[in-house]
């Protein structure tokens, strides 16, 4: 069984996904960098490249990570915070501290590509 199908399936990766906003957003070293964007659309690629990285049956179509990334200016303190956010999140809904360990792991190849500058 995947991890896609384990933590809850899309009904999961959707709350997840709009909780996460809401903390991001209310984070003040993350906040900005998702002002005047298109939370909505955001949003729905969020869900689907988290569903995707998990194993779930959808399929990411947006652009990949080093584009969507290279102009943010972002460091690692980013990347760690969001990933945070993304966990908490998942914790919030009574995801087992093993099964987002695993989800950490999966997303922790993706620094090279989203991080732009070493501090």
């Amino acid at each position: 069984m995947s991890i896609y199908d384990t933590i809850g399936g899309a009904t999961a990766v959707q709350a997840a996904v709009d909780d996460f906003y809401v903390r991001v957003t209310a984070d003040p070293v993350l906040a900005p960098l998702f002002a005047n964007r298109d939370l909505p659309r955001l949003k729905e690629h969020q869900r689907a490249f988290i569903a995707a990285v998990i194993g779930g049956p959808e399929v990411y179509r947006g652009r990949d990570m080093a584009a969507v990334h290279a102009t943010l200016g972002l460091t690692d303190a980013h990347f760690d915070a969001v990933v945070d956010h993304l966990l908490a999140a998942l914790t919030g809904l009574g995801v087992p501290t093993e099964t987002t360990g695993q989800i950490g792991a999966a997303l922790a190849p993706l620094r090279s590509d989203v991080v732009t500058i070493s501090k």
